[in-house]
């Protein structure tokens, strides 16, 4: 399963945090650090590039 949509059906509040590192096969503290390495993801594709140069 895509850890990205994991980390969202938890983040949406369908699964709890102990469900989620449980599917991807982690303790907290790694689901720690995927959760904010996703969070970075999300931010930088929310930004909008210039097209003028």
């Amino acid at each position: 399963m895509d850890k990205r949509k994991v980390i969202a059906a938890y983040r949406r509040g369908l699964i709890s945090v102990q469900e989620c590192a449980q599917i991807l096969g982690l303790d907290n503290v790694e689901l720690l650090g995927y959760m904010r390495e996703s969070k970075v993801v999300r931010q930088k594709a929310d930004k909008k590039q210039s097209v003028r140069t």
